[in-house]
C-alpha cells in the first residue's frame, strides 16, 4: 500500500479529481497555498495497492500540465516610487509535485 501526495495548481483540481474518480482512484484534497507565488493548490493525498501507483501517476502526469505564466514582481517599500513599479515576469507554473510514501496501515471505517 502506498500513500501518492500530489500538489496541483487549482485550474488542474477539478479535471484531475474528475479523472481519478472515473478511474475508481479514492482521494482526500486538502486546500493548500504555494509559497512562490502565494497561489492556491490542491493537495491530494490517495492511497493506493502497490501495483496501481503507476496508473495513478500517469492520470496525474496527464492531467496536470505544466504552463508559463506572466505575473507582477511585489513592489518593495525600500525602494524610491520612480523604481517601485512591478513588471511582469514569465514563470513556469502548473505541472504536480509528486510524493510516493509506503503505508504501514491502512483502515477505512
Amino acid at each position: 500500500m502506498k500513500l501518492i501526495m500530489a500538489i496541483v495548481q487549482d485550474k488542474d483540481s477539478a479535471i484531475l479529481s474528475d479523472e481519478l474518480v472515473e478511474a475508481n482512484v479514492r482521494a482526500t484534497k486538502l486546500p493548500s497555498t504555494g509559497g512562490f507565488l502565494r497561489a492556491g493548490n490542491t493537495t491530494f493525498m490517495i492511497g493506493v495497492e502497490d501495483e496501481r501507483v503507476d496508473q495513478v501517476l500517469q492520470i496525474i502526469k496527464t492531467n496536470c500540465e505544466a504552463r508559463e505564466q506572466f505575473v507582477a514582481t511585489p513592489v518593495s517599500m525600500d525602494v524610491p516610487m520612480d523604481s517601485a513599479i512591478g513588471f511582469p515576469m514569465e514563470v513556469h507554473v502548473g505541472g504536480a509535485t509528486v510524493f510516493v510514501l509506503p503505508v504501514d496501515s491502512f483502515h477505512r471505517f
